[in-house]
């Protein structure tokens, strides 16, 4: 007898499609085969080395057997003291590494659990849309109904409270949000955080708050952490990974600060599902939080580089890209009357070229897609030149006065 397996799924499986890295990566295999050149712009994965001190850490901390053991639940007492040394260092926000800090086997886990900690079936989440698709998803595999707030170019992609009924904040128990924002990498001024802090108090709201592109900032720009302002504690928790800033996105290390009783019913779920961080690699961890700046500014400059080539590569094909001012994304149009998965398979069927759909991270992501800035610029320029001999363009529809002229 042959069971069918798929059938006998828990319900909550029904309400995700396939993760779009997922099937990026079915069509990226299949690309291979027929020979094509990849130039995968996708996922926002870093390329090169992480750092050789963060590595040397990692390699004389896996000589030592005492590591070798069962991490404890809520972390090693000297990562979180980094943490939280780091937090002092970067925002003068002090944390208290016994309650207000935990690690976490990457930013994405701990996002997800935390729905799972916090979110009954039916409770109301509020998520931005287009969003990190973790803020999502999170969710809805706690059975919330989660409640869009659609982000729009025209107010800078930053969420706009004032829109939101007033029976839905009555009714919401999380808002998810993220600035610098993974994929518009749009930047929220400190004004924002203020005007969000008072909306979660107001409403006793708890704001989960994803800082993870923190230090990719470039021209000067500092991004706020949400526990700079006053009474964010209270109401809110704010997520970190290593993953981005030091090249780190294969380690699994992140870590969560915020409001210690929040924290505290996210680590109680953590302790029934995993072990934590493998103890050599908090080590690890612990030495990328203290590098020097000088570690940080080559990011810095390396992704400032890469965003300035490709935008001014993509004006000469059509394409106005605002200057970003953090991240290591571009949010790009996709060129009128095509949606953001037809625009994302033609580029990759006709140049090899990866980027990543714009409805993978909500339905207001439609018309857009992700450029990541994962190669040097001699492979961003091979990407290029491949768009341009293959004929992709942006050529914006022409305005009603512009026709009516004619």
């Amino acid at each position: 007898m042959t069971i069918d397996w798929t059938r006998c799924r828990a319900a909550r499986l029904s309400t995700l499609p396939a993760y779009v890295f997922a099937r990026l990566e079915e069509l990226k295999a299949r690309a291979r085969e027929q020979g094509l050149d990849l130039i995968d712009l996708g996922m926002g994965n870093p390329d090169g080395p992480t750092p050789q001190p963060i590595v040397d850490a990692a390699i004389e901390a896996l000589q030592d057997a005492s590591n070798h053991g069962y991490p404890p639940f809520e972390g090693t007492a000297s990562f979180r003291q980094a943490i939280t040394d780091w937090y002092e260092r970067r925002y003068s926000v002090q944390l208290d590494p016994d309650g207000e800090a935990l690690p976490l086997l990457g930013s994405k886990e701990g996002l997800t659990h935390l729905a799972m900690a916090y979110v009954d079936p039916g409770d109301v989440v509020l998520v931005p849309s287009p969003a990190y698709p973790a803020h999502f998803r999170g969710p809805a595999i706690a059975g919330a109904d989660i409640y869009p707030l659609v982000l729009k170019p025209e107010n800078d992609w930053l969420i706009d409270l004032g829109a939101i009924p007033e029976d839905v904040a009555q009714r919401a128990k999380v808002l998810y949000f993220n600035y610098p924002s993974n994929p518009t990498a749009a930047t929220a001024p400190r004004e924002f955080f203020e005007e969000i802090v008072a909306f979660a108090r107001k409403h006793e709201i708890l704001l989960v708050h994803d800082l993870c592109y923190a230090e990719l900032a470039f021209d000067g720009y500092q991004p706020t952490s949400l526990l700079e302002i006053p009474g964010a504690k209270e109401i809110g928790v704010e997520f970190h990974t290593l993953s981005k800033t030091y090249n780190m996105a294969g380690w699994r290390v992140g870590f969560v600060v915020g409001n210690r009783h929040v924290i505290q019913g996210l680590r109680t779920l953590k302790t029934n599902l995993d072990y934590g961080i493998f103890a050599a690699l908090q080590k690890a961890a612990e030495t990328a939080l203290q590098l020097p700046d000088v570690y940080l500014h080559e990011v810095q400059a390396r992704y400032r580089m890469r965003r300035d080539f490709l935008i001014e590569g993509l004006a000469e094909l059509g394409w106005d890209v605002p200057r970003t001012r953090a991240t290591m994304y571009l949010w790009v149009p996709c060129p009128p009357n095509m949606d953001s998965t037809d625009f994302a398979l033609n580029v990759l069927q006709k140049t090899g070229v990866v980027v990543t759909p714009g409805n993978a991270f909500g339905a207001a992501g439609e018309g857009y897609v992700r450029v990541s800035l994962i190669a040097d610029c001699d492979r961003l320029g091979e990407a290029l030149n491949r768009l341009k001999a293959a004929g992709i363009r942006y050529q914006p529809e022409p305005s009603p006065e512009a026709v009516r002229s004619k």
